[in-house]
């Protein structure tokens, strides 16, 4: 009776510290600023525990787990107060590419300490970079970005105390992770959802129409296939602060690409001993793409004209906004047709669907020159990248090659 009632009261403190360190969550989010547009939210603990249950199905991994532990630093151990939510933002009117994101410091030294372990370049006054991460410190909180521009506005608004606290369910529901847009008090939501071998990006439960996109387009070779229509087009100029799709009349967009290995002729001169110029020619491989662009216009004489008074046509009809020469454009009477020159490709067929196929290559990776070997291995394990919209209806698929690893523990 009495081993009772101990062991009654010790499953109980276990329950309840079980449920504490697993399940509760401290859902205030006080780092995310008023004129934010964009919001990334990573529940750590769904996501740690969907590691660890992987990790106890995989036991081939755990010396190796160990190893990589000990050789890159604990980042429990590294002066961070872990969030139950990582906050990731963008803020509006700037580029793309610029996402920030505020930690909790409980030491700041040692945080520091683990910065440099991690071979990040001190750039004084607290602030530190490594590749494209930024990132600068103030007594107890860090600002981390893609981009330098915003971290002394973001860290004065810190200081201000002025934010507004936002509730977690107002942007994630159960998921690993969700990325929101703010417009004023409307916010869409998309879950992430972190499975074995893809990453689910959608706001419905509905992916029939995906997979039979996906299905489709395996079956060819080709790196890249797109069909989107004028509403696709103006949500995707948006993301580089142009109007296309009102200005050019486009309704309609339609390409296929792929990659190729060229060389390059580097023309350099250089003097001999008698001071006589010299050419001297080089060679390099370059990777460069074939592509046929189709884009079906309301008035292809308006897109025309816009086109031109963009200065994107030049004296010999090359599509200058495209860095990669040498391309003809020509005009016919449904709209505007762009082709490099080196190697005509033919588009595939019609799907009559809206996505973006984008299919990995050892070429693209190996051409990318300044990312990290990291990053690169990350990007070699993507079979491919494909967006879908039906409707009201958006899904993003990362698909991973089938691997004897889950994703969550091979990246």
């Amino acid at each position: 009776m009495n081993k009772k009632k101990i062991i009654v009261p010790l499953v109980v403190l276990l329950a309840v510290a079980v449920y504490f360190v697993v399940f509760h969550k401290n859902k205030s989010l006080r780092y995310i600023p008023e004129n934010a547009d964009a919001v990334i939210l990573i529940d750590i603990k769904k996501v740690t525990g969907q590691y660890l249950f992987s990790l106890a199905t995989h036991p081939s991994h755990w010396s190796g787990n160990k190893a990589k532990g000990k050789s890159t630093g604990s980042l429990k151990d590294s002066g961070i107060r872990i969030p139950d939510f990582l906050q990731i933002f963008h803020i509006k009117d700037t580029k793309f590419t610029e996402w920030y994101s505020v930690l909790e410091l409980k030491d700041s030294q040692k945080f520091i300490a683990f910065l440099k372990k991690q071979n990040f370049a001190d750039k004084g006054n607290n602030r530190f970079q490594k590749d494209q991460i930024f990132l600068m410190i103030n007594r107890n909180h860090c600002v981390a970005g893609t981009s330098d521009l915003a971290l002394e506005a973001i860290q004065k608004e810190i200081q201000a105390s002025s934010n507004s606290v936002r509730d977690a369910d107002q942007f994630i529901h159960n998921t690993a992770g969700s990325i929101s847009f703010i417009s004023g008090k409307k916010i869409q939501n998309f879950s992430i959802e972190l499975h074995d071998d893809e990453i689910e990006i959608k706001n419905n439960s509905n992916s029939e129409i995906l997979n039979a996109v996906a299905s489709k387009l395996q079956k060819g070779n080709h790196f890249l296939n797109l069909e989107l229509d004028k509403e696709n087009i103006r949500n995707f100029s948006r993301f580089f602060n142009k109007s296309i799709a009102d200005s050019s009349q486009a309704v309609y967009l339609k390409a296929t690409a792929d990659l190729e290995q060229v060389n390059d002729t580097i023309i350099s001169y250089e003097y001999d001993d008698n001071f006589n110029e010299v050419e001297k020619k080089t060679f390099q491989k370059i990777t460069q793409p074939d592509y046929t662009i189709d884009i079906k216009s309301s008035d292809p004489g308006e897109t025309w004209v816009y086109f031109q008074s963009k200065k994107w046509i030049n004296s010999e009809n090359q599509f200058t906004e495209i860095p990669f020469q040498p391309n003809q454009i020509s005009r016919n009477n449904n709209g505007v047709v762009i082709k490099s020159t080196r190697k005509p490709i033919v588009l595939s067929p019609l799907l009559k669907e809206n996505y973006i196929f984008i299919r990995n290559s050892a070429l693209l990776y190996s051409s990318l020159k300044t990312l990290g070997n990291t990053e690169k291995r990350i990007i070699s394990d993507i079979e491919y990248v494909l967006y879908g919209n039906k409707s009201q209806e958006y899904w993003v698929k990362i698909k991973a090659k089938n691997g004897e690893l889950p994703l969550i523990l091979r990246w």
